[in-house]
C-alpha cells in the first residue's frame, strides 16, 4: 500500500501520560475488529487463550486502566495513522455531502499502556476502540508495534483496515445506529449471538471499511498485489467462530459477538465491490 500519497489528517492527539485509573466500560464502547485481532495475535505469539482476555469470549466489558505513560509515538507510525485517517475523512465527507448531511471528523486518540475515556478506562490488551461518548478511536501505539514485530508487519493495508473499521463505528454514531441499538437494548432485544445486534453492528463496520476502501483507491490508486488478501486474511482469522474454535475446541454460535470469519469477509467484500454505504444494511434480514 502506497499509504504516502495520502494527505495528513490534524485529527491525531498523542497522549501526554496524564490518565489513570478508570472504570470499565459499559455498553457505550465498541471494541470493534483490533481488539479481536490482538486477542487472536497474543494467541498466536504467546500461545495462550485468546478468549480469556475476553472473560472466556461473553463479555465486552473493559477492565480499569493502569496508569498511562506519555505515548512514545514513532514520526512513521504517527505519519501513517495521520494518512489513513485523513483518507476516511475525505471520503466519508463526500459520502454525507452526497446525501446532503454534515461528517463530523472523529479524533484519533495515540496512548500507550492504559487510557481514561469517556466511556471509562481500557487497557492495551483492548486493542483499537471506538468510544461514541467523545467521538474517538483509541490506538495503542504498541499494536501495530507488535504486528510488525510478531507478524511481520501483515501488510499496511491490513493496518488501514483497523483503522477504517473503528471509523465505521463513528459513521454509525453520526447515522444514529449508535442510538437504535442503544434503544433496543434498553428494551430488551438480543446483542449477543449469531443474529445478535452486536453481530450486526460489528459486520457493518466491517462493509463500511470496504466502502472506505473502494473510494480511497478510486481516489488515490494506493493499493498493491496483496493489499485486499491482507485485510481479508485478516478478517477470517477474527471471526468469533475461528476464535473459539481455536480457543475451546468448539463454537458456540449463542456468544457470538463480532460475527464469523466467512461474515466478515463477506461484508467488507460487499462494501468494497460497490462502494455503496447503502448496501451495509447488515441489520436486514440474515446477516
Amino acid at each position: 500500500m502506497d499509504w504516502q500519497k495520502g494527505g495528513s489528517s490534524n485529527n491525531v492527539e498523542v497522549d501526554s501520560g496524564s490518565g489513570g485509573g478508570g472504570r470499565g466500560f459499559g455498553g457505550g464502547g465498541r471494541m470493534g475488529i483490533g481488539g479481536l485481532i490482538v486477542l487472536a495475535i497474543l494467541g498466536w505469539v504467546f500461545f495462550k487463550n485468546p478468549l480469556a482476555l475476553l472473560d472466556q469470549g461473553g463479555s465486552q466489558s473493559y477492565a480499569p486502566t493502569q496508569t498511562s505513560v506519555p505515548a512514545q509515538v514513532d514520526p512513521q507510525q504517527k505519519a501513517f495513522v495521520s494518512a489513513i485517517l485523513h483518507s476516511t475523512e475525505q471520503t466519508w465527507g463526500e459520502i454525507f455531502q452526497a446525501k446532503g448531511a454534515t461528517y463530523v471528523d472523529p479524533k484519533l486518540h495515540l496512548f500507550s499502556g492504559g487510557v481514561s475515556t469517556a466511556c471509562g478506562g481500557a487497557t492495551t490488551a483492548v486493542g483499537p476502540f471506538y468510544c461514541p461518548s467523545d467521538q474517538k478511536v483509541y490506538l495503542d501505539v504498541a499494536f501495530f508495534q507488535q504486528l510488525q514485530d510478531e507478524l511481520h508487519s501483515s501488510g499496511d493495508f491490513a493496518r488501514a483496515y483497523v483503522i477504517a473499521h473503528e471509523v465505521g463505528h463513528h459513521v454509525q454514531k453520526l447515522t444514529g445506529v449508535f442510538d437504535k441499538v442503544d434503544a433496543a437494548r434498553r428494551s430488551g432485544a438480543p446483542m449477543d449471538g449469531a443474529d445478535g445486534l452486536s453481530v450486526r453492528q460489528e459486520l457493518q463496520a466491517d462493509c463500511y471499511a470496504g466502502v472506505w476502501a473502494n473510494h480511497s483507491q478510486q481516489e488515490l490508486n494506493w493499493l498493491q498485489p496483496g493489499d485486499i488478501e491482507s485485510a481479508l486474511n485478516a478478517a477470517s482469522h477474527i471471526g468469533d467462530d475461528t476464535l473459539q474454535q481455536q480457543a475451546q475446541g468448539r463454537v458456540r454460535p449463542d456468544t457470538f459477538t463480532h460475527g464469523t470469519s466467512a461474515q466478515r469477509v463477506k461484508w467488507f467484500k460487499t462494501g468494497f465491490s460497490g462502494g455503496d454505504m447503502d448496501q451495509c444494511d447488515t441489520f436486514a434480514g440474515k446477516p
